[in-house]
């Protein structure tokens, strides 16, 4: 069954491309026809690209994997922030700090920072500094976390990326290319689709487009979660079913040698007799 339909996509408006003279030709596969000087965006292509889409981030939320979500244009940020967090995925909604993937490392050593800065903020170390060197770190805090907080469970790089405008980010995707992950992205009319793995032709320009297209994807996501939670505990019962069967063995084992042992002792006691009798 699809994740999502066209009426659906309709009501949203994930139709609506660019202007005729803004397109980018790579994308003509994807469109139905052109109105008003506007290209119109094929829907039926939109249907199959997204539950393509949502079943391969299905398996990477299975296999226990992270997919960092990006939008930093105003109509998206909210909407992915809110969706990215009900999987438990990080997401970049403000500035892409550049190097982000290309240069981890450093990206980490900032968050840590951060961590260091709670630390000083509980032990009481900032009752040793001057009002100005608690503001100067306080305000250092924040920066980090406008632009990082929301990574800071990422201590690995991600498994795929999920863009909304490939266009405006463009660096981020450049920088998941490099690395060889996967990009996952809304393609609009005016977008290089090339560049990423799993295309999703729609407006990307408006919220209810954007909305609609990531509650199919982590919907999907959430049910990978849901099937490798169930997975777990499964292999648990089945971890302990063996054990518990090893432990009748055992016990099995330890009550034949108890009558063995008895067999023979009656054996020995009886030949013990025949020798008196005799």
């Amino acid at each position: 069954m699809s994740r999502t339909n066209f009426d659906t996509l309709l009501e949203a408006g994930c139709h609506f491309g660019h202007l005729k003279r803004k397109w980018n030709p790579a994308m003509a596969p994807y469109i139905f026809m052109e109105r008003n000087g506007i290209h119109i965006i094929d829907l039926n292509k939109t249907v199959a690209k997204v539950d393509e889409a949502a079943e391969a981030l299905k398996q990477i939320a299975k296999s226990g994997k992270k997919v960092l979500f990006v939008a930093t244009k105003k109509q998206a940020k909210q909407v992915v922030a809110d969706k990215a967090a009900s999987v438990n995925m990080p997401y970049v909604i403000e500035r892409w700090p550049g190097g982000m993937l290309t240069n981890f490392p450093t990206i980490r050593k900032a968050v840590k920072k951060m961590a260091t800065i709670d630390k000083l903020t509980n032990d009481g170390t900032y009752a040793n500094l001057s009002k100005r060197e608690i503001l100067q770190i306080s305000r250092q805090r924040a920066k980090l976390d406008k632009t990082l907080g929301s990574i800071a469970d990422l201590t690995r790089l991600p498994s795929a990326l999920f863009v909304v405008d490939v266009m405006k980010e463009n660096i981020a995707v450049r920088e998941a290319n490099r690395l060889g992950i996967p990009v996952f992205g809304i393609v609009d009319t005016n977008s290089d689709p090339t560049n990423v793995d799993f295309v999703i032709p729609a407006n990307d320009d408006a919220t209810k487009s954007v909305e609609v297209i990531l509650d199919a994807c982590c919907a999907a996501m959430q049910e990978g979660l849901e099937e490798r939670k169930a997975e777990k505990v499964d292999m648990e019962a089945a971890g302990e079913a063996p054990a518990n069967k090893g432990k009748k063995k055992a016990t099995k084992a330890r009550l034949d040698k108890s009558d063995e042992d008895a067999i023979n002792a009656s054996k020995a006691a009886a030949f013990m007799k025949e020798d008196e009798e005799a």
